[in-house]
């Protein structure tokens, strides 16, 4: 078995394990090489809107795969794909508010849905690992910290709302190489949005994540700030669809694309 087979092998027995339940938290560090994606499960009538507010979003937004309205499978992705059951933990959102936080959405189920995955911060976080940098909330055992803004997306349709960003202290000499590391992934977010100075983003208090698990900013780090995939959960909260589904954060969808795959020159 080569590299690329035992990587496809990995999420798929990962996935597994969480249909079975067996998985219900964050997925950092999971199938280290395997591309990992941000849910989100909207009704058909706002698919058309949704995506035109990715392409306005392209940092935090960037689109890996969308099915066919109703259809749980993402062959694109991974043959076994089962939207329904392989995310660790779901948050089901009805008129902008969470509702729920099931492991299994295959009760909520519904003809018209489509479902977008987006790229997510966690698969350039191994590109940043092989060069021996080191992630303090893989270190902690812990879940990204991320937090929300005062920097507003550009508005497409129905939807329009904050961004959302991840935070990764570096010591400066490793932020200017986590930076130039990123950069060649703008499939799964690409460079930082904002270095340094959280309050300049709106940020009060960066030892208090709005999702996530804080970690320390020592006092010779520096923040770096992502774009994260979470953006669509604040904007849902903004524009209040009926009915929505993402994965709670952190808990993410692995599928069986190689991270290498999205690197570009």
């Amino acid at each position: 078995m080569n590299r690329i087979e035992h990587a496809q092998t990995e999420a798929q027995t990962i996935r597994q394990r969480i249909r079975r339940g067996e998985i219900t938290g964050h997925t950092s560090g999971l199938a280290p090489g395997c591309v990992q994606g941000n849910v989100v499960i909207l009704p058909a009538a706002l698919a058309s809107d949704f995506l035109r507010f990715c392409q306005a979003n392209p940092k935090p937004c960037p689109v890996l795969g969308v099915s066919e309205p109703g259809d749980p499978a993402l062959p694109s992705l991974g043959a076994d794909i089962d939207m329904r059951s392989d995310v660790p933990r779901y948050r089901v959102f009805r008129h902008g508010e969470m509702v729920e936080e099931p492991t299994d959405v295959g009760h909520l189920w519904r003809d018209d849905l489509v479902t977008f995955i987006l790229g997510c911060s966690f698969s350039f976080e191994w590109a940043l690992l092989e060069d021996g940098l080191q992630i303090k909330h893989q270190l902690c055992g812990g879940n990204v910290p991320m937090y929300r803004t005062s920097v507003q997306t550009k508005p497409a349709g129905r939807f329009h709302g904050p961004l959302v960003v991840s935070m990764r202290p570096f010591r400066p000499a490793d932020a200017i190489r986590a930076i130039q590391i990123t950069s060649r992934f703008p499939g799964v977010h690409g460079a930082p949005v904002h270095i340094g100075m959280p309050e300049l983003i709106g940020i009060r208090d960066i030892a208090r994540p709005d999702w996530g698990d804080a970690v320390e900013v020592a006092a010779d780090e520096l923040p770096l700030f992502w774009a994260c995939g979470v953006t669509p959960q604040a904007v849902i909260a903004e524009a209040k669809p009926e009915f929505c589904i993402t994965h709670a954060p952190g808990a993410m969808l692995i599928t069986d694309l190689r991270n290498s795959r999205l690197a570009v020159l």
